[in-house]
């Protein structure tokens, strides 16, 4: 077992437990010369929020979104036909192990405002592209169950006050049957 690995079996469970990471269709790649257009095109098809850019030996050079696309060409009027991807690119974005610990990459995500992983080898070549989308199915059971703890503290925390309202409301009710009944 490596280090990595060691480290991820230690924290929990690691970016390759997750169903996702082995489920999700092969990223989308282009080198950095490529257009634009052909990057927006290919998104376009597969319907992928972005494309990462990589070397000829396949290693992460950076990250075109949905987003960098609008602030870095659209809005600043290139021309999608001549712009490479480089020159809109998020260069040298943070990568992540395999047997990384899935829970501080969703930290680190949520923290540092990022929404796509790209998953390395040992090498730095690039092997599957996490989102925090793929994260989604993780978290929303954990939030369900502690959204049910923290009502049924509640509940507990305002049972005896509950408790005395009604018998006050019943008390009423109870003594005035009672009464009819001897009437």
């Amino acid at each position: 077992m490596t280090k990595t690995e060691q480290e991820g079996a230690r924290h929990g469970l690691r970016l390759r437990d997750r169903p996702e990471f082995s489920r999700k269709t092969a990223p989308l790649t282009l080198a950095a010369d490529a257009m634009v257009k052909d990057a927006v095109s290919e998104m376009a098809a597969r319907n992928f929020g972005s494309v990462i850019v990589v070397d000829a030996d396949n290693k992460v050079e950076g990250v075109v979104t949905e987003r960098d696309v609008l602030r870095r060409l659209v809005n600043e009027g290139r021309d999608p036909a001549t712009t490479p991807l480089r020159d809109i690119m998020t260069a040298n974005p943070r990568t992540a192990h395999a047997d990384d610990d899935m829970l501080e990459w969703l930290r680190m995500m949520s923290n540092e405002r990022f929404r796509r992983l790209p998953v390395v080898d040992e090498d730095g070549r690039l092997i599957q592209v996490l989102t925090q989308g793929d994260f989604v199915s993780y978290t929303w059971p954990d939030l369900i169950t502690q959204a049910t703890s923290l009502g049924k503290a509640t509940v507990m925390r305002n049972f005896p006050p509950v408790l005395i309202g009604a018998a006050l409301l019943v008390y009423p009710l109870v003594l005035a049957l009672a009464l009819g009944a001897f009437s």
